[in-house]
């Protein structure tokens, strides 16, 4: 008995070492590399095509029942950071997004441009390169009880109670003068 404990236990240390990791992956994003201007906002001084970008993500652990995107900016100038964008109850089946694009029966939510939907880097013109931290998120709930209104905030606070993994992919984006 005692080996068959230890055999089983061996088998289940092994496998979780074996375990791939939950991650976020793009076609037009790369890793710690600029953003392209067709991800830039388009307004507030900034005139680009304002896209979400393209997104794909593997290896969801068990028992996710949902998934979530968010884009924050920490190095935004407000002493809070930036919200760009967050998408809620994007379905379980779903592994990947096209650029400018959400999936059925997800939500978008306010951004801190005061609307729902994408919205595209911005950084004060001449500011150092800005981090925008992609971040798609496996849930333990088909669906968060929040609405189109929801601010950054709040839809953080959910995401962080519902949290099964996360996965980030960090780009930047930088205005010249």
């Amino acid at each position: 008995m005692k080996l068959m404990t230890t055999l089983i236990a061996t088998i289940l240390c092994a496998s979780s070492v074996f375990a791939a990791d939950f991650q976020l992956g793009s076609n037009d994003l790369k890793a710690n590399m600029p953003m392209s201007k067709q991800h830039e906002f388009a307004g507030f001084g900034c005139d680009g095509k304002n896209v979400s970008p393209q997104l794909q993500w593997q290896n969801a652990p068990a028992g996710t029942k949902s998934f979530a995107i968010t884009v924050y900016d920490p190095d935004a100038p407000t002493g809070s950071g930036w919200w760009h964008w967050s998408v809620v109850n994007i379905p379980a089946n779903v592994q990947s997004i096209a650029a400018g694009s959400v999936p059925g029966g997800a939500l978008e939510t306010r951004t801190d441009y005061g609307m729902p939907g994408y919205g595209g880097a911005c950084p004060p013109a001449g500011d150092k390169a800005h981090r925008y931290i992609h971040t798609v998120w496996a849930l333990d709930v088909a669906q968060l009880p929040l609405d189109a209104n929801a601010s950054g905030a709040l839809v953080g606070y959910m995401l962080n109670q519902h949290q099964i993994a996360k996965a980030q992919l960090i780009a930047t984006y930088q205005r010249s003068k």
